[in-house]
C-alpha cells in the first residue's frame, strides 16, 4: 500500500512473529523508559506496545516498495540460508504506523503531505508522500478515497492486494505488465453514424475548426473515446462529465497519435485536452525502467506545472505503474531525483530544471513517445526557445507532439510548425481574441489616479467580487499596493510574484482557492494557464506590455464556462498598443472610452496601418506601371 523511500532493501520475514516482535527506535526506548514507572504505568505501556506491535505486522503486509526494492511479504526466500535470514531480519526497521514515531526530514528530503514529518513511504493509491500509515489513513479520507480503515488492512485482505500488486514492476523492475491491455481508439458507432453535414453543423455551432487531413471527428461524450474503466471512473470524480469543444475534437485527434496546434481560449479545458491522449499513450507503454518517461509536458511556470501534476495524478488514481515526476526550479533537488528513481512514466517539468537534471544524467528522454509544449507561444519566445529546442534534441525523432496554447501569433506558429510533422491544427473560437465568457471594461485613468480608481472599484458592491486579482507590472509595485489596499480597504490582501519562494507561493494559491484572500496583487506569474475557478473578477492594473498577455490575464475571470469581468485601467503611457486594444476588444462588444477613440497616437497608427496594407496590396499586382520599378529591384538584389 505504501512505496518505502530507503534505499535499504528491506526483506521479508520469516514469519509474522518475527515482525510483531521487531519494534520501532521510538517504541524501545519508550520500553527502557518503563522500568522507571510504576506498575500501573508499565501495563499502559504494554499494551500501548502490543497494539503497535501488531499494526506494525498488518502495515508490514500492506506496503509495498519502490521499484528496484523487494516487496514485504509473508512468502520467504527458501534457497536462503537462516543465518542469513536472520542477520538481514536484525537489519530490518518495521513499517511505522503512528506519525509520532517519524522523524522530522532534513534539507531536500520529502515531506508528509499530511503532518509534514518526512515522507518515507509513497501512497499507493494517490502517488504523494506520507510518513506512516496513520498518516496514510487520514490521507486517504481527505481524499474521499474510504474512511481510512484500508491503512490497517487484516492479513487476509493484504494477501489479497499483494497478489494484484504483485503484477506490477515495483516487485520486479526487470517485468513488463500492462494496465488495462488492449485499449486502443476506435470511432464509436455514433459518431461514425453520423453524416458529414451533421458533423460540419456541430463544429459550427461548437466553434471548431479544423485544418489537416483526415482530421478525426469530434466526440460528443467521453463515452465516446470507450477509455479503459478505471480512467473513465477518474474523469467522473474529477468532475469531467461532458467535454468542452476543445476535448472534444482534440481528444479524438490526439489519440489517434496525430501531431497537434491548439488554440482555444483561456479556462477552456486545454489541459485534460492534451492529458487523455497523453495517459492513454502511457497506458500503451511499459515502463523502460528508473528515469526512462514515455511522456514529457513542457510549460512556463512552476505554478502551471504544479497544477497540471495535480490534474494528471486525478487522473491516473488507481492505474497500476502510472507515475508521475514534478521537475520545477525554485523547489529542492534532491526529492525530485528521488522520484526519478521509480518508474516515472509521465515527467511535467520546466526546461531550466529539466535540463539541469538532464545534464546530471539522472533522467533520459530517449524512450519518449509523446511530448506536449503547454503555453506554446511563450515557450517558443527568445527566453524559453532555446532550452525547448535543446531539450527536444534529446526526444527519438519518431514522438508524437501537442502544442497548445490561447494565442499563437502568426511568428510563433511558423516556428511551431517546425517541430510538428503533418498536424492538425484546431482553433477554438475566435483566434487569438480575449474570452468571450468575460466583460470587458476598459477605463481611461491617469497614473496619479489609479490607486484612488482601484480603491472604488474595491468598494463596488457590483463589481467587487472576492477574491479579486489584480495585474501589476514590477515585483515593488504589487508589495507597495499590497500595502495600500490592506491599508485603505482593510481587506485581506496578499502579494504574488517572482521573488517569493515556491513555498509562499505555493501557499498564496491555495489560498486564493480556497478563499482564504479577499485580493490578490500578482505579476505575471498568475496569467497563464491557472485554473482560478473561484475568480471572477480581474484588474489589469498596470496594462500588460503584450496584447497576448493582456488575453491571457482576462481569461482568468472566464475560467471553465463561468461568467467573469476584467477591468483594464489605461493611459497615454500605453499608447504603443492602442491599435491593438481597438482591434481585438472593440470586436467583442465592448464600449472604449472616448480618449482612446481619440487619440492622435491610434489616428497615427492606423494610418500607418493603411499605407502599409497599400503598399503590400501594390505590391502584389504587376502592372505596366510598376513593371519597371520591379525589373530594377530584382537587379539590385542579384547585385
Amino acid at each position: 500500500m505504501f512505496l518505502p523511500r530507503a534505499l535499504k532493501v528491506k526483506r521479508p520475514a520469516e514469519g509474522s512473529a518475527q515482525v510483531v516482535v521487531k519494534k520501532s527506535k521510538v517504541v524501545q526506548e519508550e520500553d527502557s523508559k518503563s522500568s522507571s514507572e510504576t506498575p500501573a504505568q508499565s501495563e499502559e505501556v504494554c499494551e500501548d506496545t502490543q497494539t503497535r506491535d501488531a499494526t506494525t505486522h498488518a502495515a508490514a503486509e500492506s506496503l509495498a516498495p519502490e521499484d528496484g526494492h523487494s516487496s514485504l511479504s509473508d512468502d520467504s526466500d527458501g534457497d536462503v540460508d537462516d543465518e542469513e535470514e536472520e542477520e538481514e531480519e536484525e537489519e530490518q526497521e518495521p513499517v511505522k504506523s503512528f506519525k509520532k514515531n517519524q522523524r522530522w526530514p532534513g534539507p531536500g528530503e520529502p515531506v508528509c503531505v499530511m503532518c509534514g514529518r518526512y515522507g518515507e513511504y509513497i501512497c499507493d493509491a494517490t502517488d504523494n508522500d506520507v510518513c506512516s500509515l496513520e498518516c496514510k489513513a487520514s490521507h486517504l479520507v481527505q481524499m474521499g478515497m474510504g474512511t481510512g480503515a484500508d491503512a490497517f488492512m487484516q492479513k487476509d485482505q493484504n494477501r489479497d492486494e499483494r497478489t494484484v500488486q504483485s503484477q506490477q514492476p515495483a516487485a520486479d523492475p526487470g517485468r513488463v505488465v500492462e494496465s488495462e491491455p488492449g485499449y486502443s481508439y476506435g470511432e464509436d458507432r455514433f459518431i461514425s453514424g453520423l453524416t458529414e453535414e451533421q458533423v460540419q453543423r456541430i463544429k459550427q455551432e461548437l466553434g471548431i475548426e479544423t485544418q489537416g487531413r483526415d482530421v478525426a471527428r469530434p466526440v460528443v461524450e467521453f463515452e465516446h473515446c470507450s477509455f479503459p474503466p478505471t480512467l473513465s471512473g477518474n474523469l467522473k470524480k474529477a468532475g469531467y462529465d461532458t467535454p468542452t469543444p476543445v476535448q472534444m475534437q482534440m481528444v479524438p485527434v490526439g489519440l489517434t497519435g496525430r501531431d497537434v496546434i491548439a488554440s482555444a481560449d483561456t479556462g477552456s479545458g486545454k489541459t485534460v485536452a492534451f492529458l487523455l491522449p497523453v495517459v492513454v499513450r502511457a497506458l500503451e507503454k511499459s515502463a523502460h525502467g528508473v528515469g526512462s518517461p514515455v511522456a514529457l509536458i513542457l510549460t512556463p511556470t512552476r505554478e502551471l506545472a504544479i497544477q497540471i501534476e495535480r490534474q494528471a495524478k486525478e487522473l491516473v488514481m488507481g492505474l497500476p505503474n502510472m507515475r508521475t515526476a514534478l521537475l520545477v526550479g525554485g523547489m529542492p533537488l534532491p526529492p525530485q531525483l528521488h522520484r526519478l528513481k521509480s518508474s516515472i512514466k509521465i515527467v511535467i517539468a520546466t526546461p531550466g530544471r529539466l535540463i539541469e537534471i538532464l545534464k546530471q544524467k539522472e533522467l533520459k528522454l530517449d524512450k519518449v513517445n509523446v511530448v506536449v509544449v503547454d503555453e506554446v507561444d511563450t515557450m517558443l519566445k527568445m527566453g524559453f526557445q532555446q532550452q525547448v529546442l535543446e531539450v527536444l534534441e534529446q526526444v527519438p525523432e519518431e514522438h508524437q507532439t501537442l502544442l497548445a496554447s490561447a494565442t499563437i501569433p502568426t511568428g510563433t506558429e511558423e516556428l511551431a510548425a517546425r517541430l510538428v510533422r503533418d498536424p492538425v491544427r484546431i482553433t477554438i473560437g475566435e483566434k487569438n481574441q480575449p474570452c468571450a465568457n468575460v466583460r470587458q471594461i476598459l477605463l481611461w485613468v491617469e497614473e496619479p489616479s489609479k490607486k484612488k480608481k482601484l480603491f472604488e472599484i474595491l468598494n463596488d458592491g457590483k463589481l467587487y467580487q472576492p477574491p479579486v486579482v489584480v495585474f501589476v507590472e514590477s515585483k515593488l509595485g504589487a508589495d507597495l499596493l499590497c500595502e495600500a489596499v490592506a491599508k485603505v480597504t482593510g481587506l485581506t490582501a496578499v502579494a504574488i510574484h517572482s521573488d517569493k519562494s515556491q513555498w509562499e507561493r505555493n501557499r498564496i494559491l491555495r489560498g486564493l482557492l480556497d478563499g482564504d484572500f479577499e485580493v490578490v496583487i500578482s505579476t505575471g506569474v498568475l496569467g497563464r494557464g491557472l485554473d482560478l475557478v473561484n475568480v471572477r473578477l480581474v484588474v489589469n492594473f498596470d496594462m500588460p506590455n503584450t496584447m497576448d498577455e493582456y488575453v491571457h490575464q482576462v481569461g482568468r475571470a472566464g475560467r471553465l464556462g463561468h461568467r467573469g469581468t476584467a477591468i483594464t485601467l489605461l493611459n497615454n503611457n500605453n499608447k504603443r498598443l492602442f491599435l491593438e486594444v481597438v482591434n481585438r476588444v472593440k470586436p467583442t462588444g465592448s464600449i472604449l472610452p472616448p480618449q482612446l477613440l481619440n487619440s492622435p497616437h491610434l489616428h497615427e497608427q492606423q494610418r500607418r496601418e493603411k499605407q502599409r496594407n497599400k503598399k503590400d496590396h501594390e505590391d502584389s499586382l504587376v502592372t505596366t506601371n510598376n513593371l519597371l520599378d520591379i525589373i530594377k529591384k530584382h537587379d539590385r538584389r542579384k547585385k
